[in-house]
């Protein structure tokens, strides 16, 4: 197996909870080395403490976001941490934090901030507003963000309440520009020799998901609404459909799709009617239109009309649950689920990273303890010696230690 592709990537992170760990998770999975700075004070990260699976500091909700990462304490209310911070990123490609917008000025992680001691070093806020503007001071979670960001409003069914998505998608995507925006910055940097500030906002990712929808409310004044059964917004037929004894996705977003479903379900007159020959008239005719689509599929069970439509190259899927999801067969031909054992909580199954890339198979630890690394990486990074930690450990610095059950091995 081939090194790495980011083994030689570096990044100090003050993280907690979805956003930020996500977006690291992705950078640790292929190899870089994340090194995971916990308040001591507060516990570190909030997501230890999460339930349902939580004891003590560990908590199945932290092991989804933490592999393959490891944990520093430091408390950086300390006047001897910011030297150890600034050590630290000295011999880093970048500092990472997922704090409210002013907290990177105010804790002196920009790029003004440490420049001094690492010109090429990247520093990278990913915050719920970014760093200016009247909100730059609010806080802000994936709940509140999807309601800002007009995303519940389009989503649910008709004249019912706004309804956020089922998953963290804002903080998610959140994660994932950060990733990349990181790569980027961390090429640029090493390319021309100058770090620089990353200024990110899950508000505005949030918006930039919008894509196409944004565009046309933007651009024509188009009004979303949310249509029934999952529909999409314009394309006829693209909605969930109720079987005899469930629930089957279709998705007919090109027009060959729409003639070949049509036959497949045995009305192949449908294709044939002017009413609903193109795309703009499907959906304009879509009140009667549908019942007809409704009652046939109605008619089968919900495999009954995946083997149908699986024969005629009908896009379709059954409506999983999480737990049929994860046994579907396509996820146990790619193994994307894996397994680590964790001192405390046991067996640990969790969905592998997507990211494959030729030569490279990911491998997967749990996630660290909190400051369960920190003399270890002083040491091996900073190379601290035993006078030096135990003057930063008698100042402070390192906060109180976390319970020694914490820290079975």
């Amino acid at each position: 197996m081939s090194r790495p592709p980011l083994a030689d990537v570096r990044i100090l992170a003050l993280e907690q909870y979805g956003a930020g760990p996500w977006g690291t998770l992705q950078l640790a999975d292929l190899g870089a080395e994340i090194i995971k700075i916990e308040d001591p004070l507060v516990g570190g990260d909030v997501g230890r403490y999460v339930p349902p699976y939580q004891e003590g500091e560990s908590s199945l909700f932290f092991e989804s976001f933490n592999r393959n990462k490891r944990s520093l304490s430091l408390d950086l209310r300390h006047i001897e941490a910011r030297s150890v911070l600034e050590d630290l990123a000295r011999r880093c490609d970048a500092v990472f934090s997922n704090l409210r917008g002013d907290q990177p000025t105010k804790l002196r992680l920009r790029y003004a901030d440490l420049q001094h001691v690492n010109p090429a070093i990247v520093c990278c806020s990913l915050s719920g507003f970014g760093m200016d503007g009247p909100r730059a001071t609010e806080g802000a979670y994936d709940w509140t963000v999807q309601g800002l960001a007009g995303w519940q409003s389009v989503t649910g069914e008709p004249g019912q309440a706004p309804t956020k998505s089922g998953l963290s998608l804002a903080d998610y995507c959140g994660g994932y520009v950060a990733a990349i925006a990181l790569l980027a910055a961390i090429w640029r940097a090493r390319r021309d020799g100058r770090g620089g500030d990353v200024d990110l906002s899950l508000f505005e990712v949030a918006l930039a998901q919008l894509t196409y929808m944004g565009t046309w409310v933007a651009s024509r004044g188009y009004e979303p609404i949310r249509r029934p059964h999952s529909a999409h917004q314009t394309i006829v037929p693209f909605q969930n459909f109720e079987t005899s004894d469930g629930w089957v996705v279709v998705a007919c977003p090109k027009q060959s799709l729409w003639e070949r479903f049509c036959v497949a379900i045995g009305r192949s007159d449908l294709a044939e009617d002017e009413r609903y020959a193109t795309f703009d008239l499907r959906n304009q005719s879509r009140e009667k239109l549908l019942p007809e689509l409704e009652a046939e599929l109605a008619s089968r069970t919900t495999s009954e009309w995946l083997e149908v439509l699986g024969a005629a190259g009908i896009p379709a899927a059954p409506v999983n649950d999480v737990a049929n999801a994860l046994a579907d067969v396509q996820a146990a031909a790619r193994n994307a689920v894996v397994e680590t054992e964790h001192p405390i909580l046991g067996s640990v199954r969790q969905v592998a990273t997507p990211l494959r890339l030729e030569g490279y198979e990911a491998s997967y630890t749990r996630g660290p303890f909190r400051g369960e690394h920190t003399q270890e990486i002083l040491r091996e990074i900073c190379g601290y010696d035993d006078r030096v930690l135990e003057s930063l450990e008698r100042a402070g610095a390192f906060g109180p230690s976390p319970s020694t059950r914490q820290l079975a091995s």
